[in-house]
């Protein structure tokens, strides 16, 4: 009776750690027309659909990205401070060093000094 138990036991064990498998979803994929008119195939790789002022390679223009651009790409930056960053340049203009984010409420030099490697002018 207990072998019984046992077996009943470890195959229920087996049965739920086989159901238990995490799901993953498959990366989204922008087709590209124009190659496929071209060559009349689907491309193998995803062409990615580039937006003015959006992360080229995680590096985002401070003066021409959205404030949604701006604070996917940099780090410490969320979407307020991303707008104060949009707001300054719209008041006085676009950026002409990097430095100069300071002069934004709430961004500081360590920031700054963070994101070098994210944002270019």
């Amino acid at each position: 009776m207990k072998n019984g138990l046992k077996a009943v036991c470890i195959a229920v064990a087996f049965i739920g750690a086989s159901a238990c498998v995490p799901a993953t979803a498959a990366p989204a994929v922008v087709k590209n027309d124009t190659a496929q008119q071209q060559t009349g195939k689907t491309p193998a790789t995803p062409v990615p659909v580039a937006k003015p002022g959006d992360a080229d390679d995680g590096v985002v223009s401070i003066n021409t990205a959205s404030a949604e651009a701006l604070a996917q790409a940099m780090n410490g930056v969320g979407l307020k401070k991303a707008q104060s960053i949009v707001s300054y340049r719209e008041e006085y203009g676009p950026f002409k060093a990097l430095e100069q984010l300071q002069e934004v409420p709430g961004i500081g030099s360590a920031l700054v000094e963070r994101n070098l490697s994210h944002i270019k002018l």
